[in-house]
């Protein structure tokens, strides 16, 4: 009786060790995934922001934009950023992580305590579920919200000379054929100093004209009625001069205004690619299918990748953590180009939206499932 109730004790306290054994197996699972996936993404971000950055502080220094809106501009496409470079980090960070596991033996010795290839699976979709919310999160609003205001960023400084873009001392492209030039502007930006522009016109008739205007001073208004934009200048001189003819008109003006732009000229931002997911959902046109399903597409990339990266991620020591690097990156790419490809066919009708992204999703599902049974066969400790 004695040794049943030894035996017995012994078999209760089994249960809450093996459970602590189990959470500490997460842990250090998760935290290896999550370290990895955080270093890869952090080095693909900053590649990335970099590049675009470097486009945007050309244009910044072309007078396109104005330089106080490029932080700005960074922020709102990091979602954009985000949305792509996270599943495939997480998708390297399986790959890295468990690929230095194999290496260290330590899948090996998980595997002969009980630890099995299913059980290691369950444990990466853990993390896995934490990165497809935070996908989602960007791709269905954040991405949207801020291609939307960086559009309409942009398109209010193509629809305006803002003084913020125009630099003293030097010429610039004022838009609709015009060059500028002005000596300076005042503290507070309202008004240019010394102001040059050089323009090419066209008459009534049609013939060709240069004209060459020189003012003191110059502010720009806004017309409530009209939506118009002028610039208008002050004291100065206009000179119109037509090819080809050795005469001018010179005009003198105490008060001059020069057209800058029209409302009707902005382009309306209805594009399906800044469209809301809910106002997706209400739009049976083929682009806007396109683009709902490839937002619901990025998030279910993210486990799908997770069945791909556990068995690619079995190595052995002669292999070197990164033998399978390489082909897990094509299989990725093939992956991310099958479904850009379509969504341009969905968008242009030439695939239905009925069928569309799910069959690619399908097969690479069932390529997973099948690497995971074979190397499963083959022993995955082994």
């Amino acid at each position: 009786m004695p040794t049943r109730c030894r035996v017995a004790q012994c078999t209760q306290g089994m249960a809450p060790l093996h459970g602590r054994r189990r959470m500490i197996i997460f842990r250090y699972l998760t935290r290896e995934i999550l370290l990895t996936m955080a270093a890869v993404a952090g080095v693909l971000l900053l590649v990335i922001m970099g590049s675009r950055f470097i486009r945007y502080f050309s244009n910044a220094a072309e007078g396109e934009i104005p330089a106080s809106i490029l932080g700005t501009l960074m922020l709102l496409h990091l979602p954009g950023f985000l949305e792509l470079i996270l599943p495939l980090a997480f998708f390297l960070g399986i790959l890295l992580a468990y690929g230095q596991l194999y290496l260290n033996s330590e899948i090996t010795v998980l595997v002969a305590c009980g630890t099995s290839p299913n059980r290691l699976l369950q444990v990466s979709l853990v993390p896995a579920t934490l990165v497809a919310v935070l996908v989602g999160l960007c791709s269905l609003w954040l991405t949207p919200a801020g291609a939307l205001e960086t559009e309409t960023l942009l398109e209010d400084q193509r629809s305006r000379v803002d003084f913020s873009t125009l630099g003293p001392g030097r010429f610039q492209e004022f838009g609709s054929g015009r060059t500028a030039y002005i000596e300076g502007v005042s503290e507070d930006g309202s008004e240019m100093r010394g102001v040059f522009i050089s323009e090419r016109q066209r008459r009534s008739d049609g013939t060709p004209e240069s004209a060459v205007t020189r003012a003191e001073g110059g502010h720009q208004v806004l017309d409530d009625e009209t939506g118009s934009r002028f610039l208008v200048l002050s004291d100065g001189e206009r000179y119109s001069v037509e090819p080809g003819r050795h005469q001018a008109e010179r005009l003198e003006f105490d008060t001059y205004a020069v057209r800058l732009s029209r409302t009707e000229t902005l382009r309306e931002l209805d594009s399906p690619e800044l469209a809301t997911t809910r106002e997706l959902l209400g739009d049976a046109s083929p682009e806007a299918s396109a683009q709902l399903q490839w937002r619901l597409s990025m998030p279910l990339m993210v486990f799908i990748l997770t069945l791909l990266a556990m068995p690619l991620s079995r190595v052995n020591p002669r292999q070197g953590r990164f033998a399978k690097l390489l082909p897990a990156i094509f299989l990725h790419v093939a992956y991310l180009s099958l479904l850009l490809a379509a969504l341009d066919a969905i968008g242009r009708g030439n695939l239905p939206a009925v069928i569309g992204m799910w069959p690619i999703h399908g097969a690479f599902l069932a390529l997973g499932g099948w690497m995971t049974i074979r190397a499963q066969r083959k022993g995955m400790s082994g």
